[in-house]
């Protein structure tokens, strides 16, 4: 079975222009273009373009589906069931966000007491399933399903007191770094050195086993990222970049 363009736009929903502009970046080529310049797809590309479309539906970016599909080992059917378990998972997130939410609203509208217990426990679901959303494929590409699932649970086991101590830590990381930065300091000075200790413990707060050589590639991440780097210079340019590089020269 072959396809022009505008009849696989039809098909999978994709606009003939993403379709041209996939065919630009090399991410989708045609199996043949015409003498009058029409493309036209084949059964190889429109099993490529729904595992596009599969990996742009967990948010992965288009440079990175390019290289996953067009890695020599890569395994369709392996890659296939990771986008069943991670679909699988944010729909579980997703139930329990809807049903917490349900019971605010239900509470709201009974004007009924609701515990400070169970409005933490939803503001941790909202914590996990945004922080899946916007990072999780990159993140489970990176470390694989398991890490990233036992990271979420350690989340959801955190008690009050020690939520309250790693959203703190994270604020006193942000002041310090926007301070650092703004004084000229070194991310190689005892400043760097101290902001690199908050930045361990705040990753280890929730029970994981530290790894000298993984901080350093969470690190690197926020420069690498524009997500992360944004974050961490929403206020002051340059505190994602220090960060790294403490990171980079203290962590062991």
């Amino acid at each position: 079975m072959e396809y022009s363009i505008q009849e696989l736009s039809h098909l999978s929903g994709v606009t003939t222009r993403t379709l041209r502009w996939y065919d630009q970046i090399g991410l989708l080529k045609p199996s043949r273009v015409a003498e009058s310049g029409y493309r036209y797809y084949g059964k190889a590309e429109v099993d490529r373009l729904q595992d596009i479309l599969y990996y742009r539906a967990l948010g992965v970016e288009l440079a990175r589906i390019k290289e996953c599909l067009d890695d020599p080992s890569f395994d369709r059917l392996a890659a296939l069931r990771n986008h069943l378990a991670a679909l699988e998972a944010e729909q579980e997130r997703l139930g329990k966000l809807i049903r917490s939410v349900k019971e605010t609203i239900g509470a709201e509208e009974r004007k009924e007491f609701m515990s400070d217990e169970q409005k933490f426990e939803a503001f941790k679901q909202r914590t996990v399933a945004h922080n899946e959303k916007v990072y999780g494929a990159e993140i489970r590409a990176k470390y694989g399903d398991k890490e990233v699932d036992e990271a979420n649970a350690a989340v959801m086991n955190l008690t009050q007191e020690q939520y309250q101590a790693w959203t703190g830590l994270g604020q006193e990381i942000q002041e310090r770094l926007e301070a650092a930065v703004q004084a000229g300091l070194s991310p190689e000075s005892e400043e760097g050195k101290e902001i690199c200790t908050l930045h361990r413990q705040w990753l280890t707060i929730t029970g994981n086993q530290y790894d000298a050589a993984k901080h350093r590639g969470i690190a690197e991440l926020y420069v690498m990222d524009e997500r992360f780097t944004a974050y961490y210079d929403k206020r002051i340019p340059g505190c994602a970049r220090f960060l790294r590089d403490a990171v980079v020269h203290w962590a062991k």
